[in-house]
């Protein structure tokens, strides 16, 4: 689907928690998240230390979109 909605000109950042797997399904923008069963956040973290770990990925995925790409890219820390 990502590479569908890219296809008509609208950008879009895939947060995944298998980079490679992304790659092989041919994501532009990628994200790495935190783990499968929690790719946003880190249960094991107190409440606020979660908090920012979420905005930090949010962030870093909104600026995903702001970056022109001319292949694949992993946007890591």
């Amino acid at each position: 689907m990502v590479k569908e909605i890219e296809r008509v000109g609208i950008p879009v950042v895939h947060i995944c928690t298998v980079v490679p797997i992304s790659l092989t399904v041919g994501a532009n923008r990628i994200v790495p998240a935190v783990a499968i069963p929690h790719p946003l956040g880190d249960p094991k973290l107190e409440i606020q230390e979660e908090k920012d770990l979420r905005r930090k990925i949010i962030e870093k995925a909104l600026r995903a979109l702001t970056v022109e790409i001319e292949l694949q890219t992993v946007f890591e820390d």
